[in-house]
């Protein structure tokens, strides 16, 4: 499946958008040494990191922060939320010691990376589940299949009462009510998951390119997740998409994979990046993977946004690359992974691929 990039138009200039320092990074691939326990390097670390990127970790990165604090306090750790894109660029020009996407490094940036850093260390760390929401007055659950999820926000199925809708849902009292769909009015990462997993799941019946811009006019449009949750609880007959934490208590739908219906959770989101295949050809320490949005893997939840720390493999400052890395090592531990989940909704990474993805962090060092 084709990798899609958000937030192009929303990078800034390295020299306006941080007055991070410059971190020089060698091209040399040593291993280095370091607390590699997980819990944050333990006491004894001091300095500043300071990284950048997407707003969509920005509850996870306050998370993880105050707990790696917590265990050094003489560190201090900035994140700047000032989005994929810009995180992406700011990091690629040396402007920020790591950074945070919803995107893996593209083919025109990988190369700019890896002129900075060696290799690079993309490792995936926020998997958040994204709800598709409705308000149907006396419906309370929902069963869709990928095709008629597509139809709907496509608007070519426009009543609850719609054959498709009931052959998805036998027995169901399904009104005879008009659908509302309701799409963000802003560019977003969500809008650009959602849309790629219609893309893959039901390319019959979304004939629409994946972009972060929601592509279908006549539905209503909201600023925000926030908008949207408030648009579909508002209304009857309404139905959009948000991410899971935000859901509230509005009644989500049980998407269709493979022969059935599977309600989003921690496990089944986090289970995605399982059956998705890892893109080659980027480095020993590049864990980017093409989802699987189409999978039909028992148990799995295909609609997700999963959002990537970026980081040198090697860089001038000793310093520095043992706070990145002891960071880095928090926010994959167990206990960093559940302090983004309580904070932020997110999905923790499973035992396995956290031991894919810890040698890549431990490999961050001074060269």
């Amino acid at each position: 499946m084709k990798r899609t990039t958000l937030g192009r138009a929303l990078a800034l200039p390295a020299a306006a958008a941080l007055t991070f320092g410059l971190v020089a990074c060698g091209a040399a691939n040593e291993s280095g040494g370091g607390d590699n326990s997980g819990n944050g390097g333990g006491s004894g670390l001091s300095g500043t990191i300071s990284g950048a990127g997407a707003s969509s970790q920005d509850a996870a990165q306050q998370a993880w922060r105050a707990g790696f604090l917590e265990q050094n306090p003489d560190v201090t750790v900035n994140y700047d939320p000032i989005g994929s894109g810009g995180g992406r660029e700011q990091f690629i020009s040396g402007g920020s010691d790591f950074g945070g996407t919803d995107a893996y490094l593209d083919e025109e940036e990988l190369p700019k990376a890896q002129e900075r850093c060696g290799q690079v260390v993309e490792i995936p760390a926020y998997v958040s589940p994204i709800a598709v929401i409705f308000n149907v007055e006396g419906v309370d659950s929902l069963n869709l299949k990928p095709g008629t999820i597509a139809k709907i926000f496509n608007q070519k199925i426009t009543k609850w009462n719609d054959p498709a809708i009931a052959a998805d849902n036998p027995g169901a009292q399904l009104p005879d009510t008009a659908i509302t769909p309701v799409n963000r009015s802003d560019e977003s990462g969500t809008t650009e998951n959602f849309v790629e997993y219609l893309k893959a799941a039901a390319p019959q019946d979304w004939p629409h390119e994946v972009s972060g811009d929601w592509p279908v006019k006549g539905g209503e449009a909201a600023q925000g997740t926030s908008g949207v949750v408030q648009a579909v609880s508002s209304g009857n007959g309404t139905i959009g998409y948000a991410d899971a934490s935000q859901a509230k208590d509005l009644s989500t739908v049980k998407v269709g994979v493979g022969g059935e219906f599977v309600q989003y959770s921690p496990e089944a989101a986090a289970k995605i990046l399982e059956v998705s295949e890892r893109v080659e050809g980027r480095g020993e320490y590049s864990f980017a993977f093409d989802l699987a949005r189409d999978t039909t893997e028992s148990g799995t939840y295909p609609i997700v946004l999963v959002s990537y720390e970026l980081a040198c493999a090697n860089y001038s400052d000793a310093n520095k690359a043992e706070l990145v890395k002891a960071y880095f090592n928090y926010i994959i531990s167990e206990e960093g992974q559940q302090a983004s989940a309580d904070s932020a909704g997110s999905a923790p990474i499973s035992d396995a691929l956290r031991q894919q993805i810890k040698p890549a962090v431990d490999a961050i060092s001074a060269s």
